[in-house]
This record gives structure tokens, C-alpha cells and sequence, in this order.
């Protein structure tokens, strides 16, 4: 990782921890904006510390991709947690009868960026 790579994902920590100290939910109740600032830092540490040893350039920059996505759509939504998708089950598959192998592949290609690593850690 060269050192400017470093010092931008080592930034991006830092914003969201600043991010999870200001939060505010949506309610406004203090027990929800409590649950929704740990979730924001563990969220955090988990992802971060699960890529630590990522060394690859093209893995790292859409590590870096991933986490300022999902910091623009939870400011942007007010929800700390990543904003689920809808694909019916079997809905991209195609009118050939594909496999079930090839419908799992769409599937991942069609998942957002800020999605990539959630079903990875829930």
C-alpha cells in the first residue's frame, strides 16, 4: 500500500468515526441514536480491520469505493445501515432456462458497490 493510499483509507476511519460521534437517528430518540452510533463503530472496525492485509490496488481502491458510498447514502438517507436491495428470486435469469449457477452469478454482478462486504460480515 504506498503511503498516500495509506493516509486516504486511514482518513476515511477517521471520518466515519467522526461521523458516528455527531449522529443523529431519524427519531430522535437517545436510545436509537446509541444503538445506531455503535452500529456505525463496529460497522467500522469490522470492515477495516477485515481489510487490513488487503495489499491488491484494484481491492483496496474498491474497498475505499464501497466505504464513501455508503457514508454519502447514510448521510444522505439518515440510516446508519445499508440500504437493502430487491431482486426477485430468479428474476434475471433468462428465457433459455439458465442454471442455477449462472443466476447466482447475476446476481452478484447486479449488487451495488455498497453492498459488497455486508453480506460478508452480517
Amino acid at each position: 500500500m504506498t503511503p498516500a493510499t495509506r493516509q486516504e483509507v486511514l482518513g476515511l476511519y477517521r471520518k466515519v468515526l467522526r461521523i458516528a460521534k455527531t449522529w443523529q437517528s431519524a427519531s430522535g430518540q437517545i436510545e436509537e441514536t446509541m444503538r445506531e452510533k455503535e452500529y456505525i463503530r463496529n460497522e467500522a472496525r469490522t470492515l477495516f480491520r477485515k481489510n487490513r492485509n488487503v495489499t491488491d490496488p484494484k481491492l483496496i481502491k474498491q474497498c475505499i469505493e464501497e466505504c464513501e458510498a455508503r457514508i454519502e447514502i447514510g448521510l444522505h438517507y439518515n440510516i446508519p445501515y445499508p440500504r437493502p436491495i430487491h431482486l426477485p428470486p430468479m428474476g434475471l435469469a433468462h428465457k433459455q432456462g439458465r442454471t442455477l449457477r449462472h443466476q447466482e452469478k447475476l446476481r452478484k454482478i447486479s449488487k451495488p458497490i455498497y453492498l459488497k462486504s455486508h453480506d460478508e460480515v452480517s
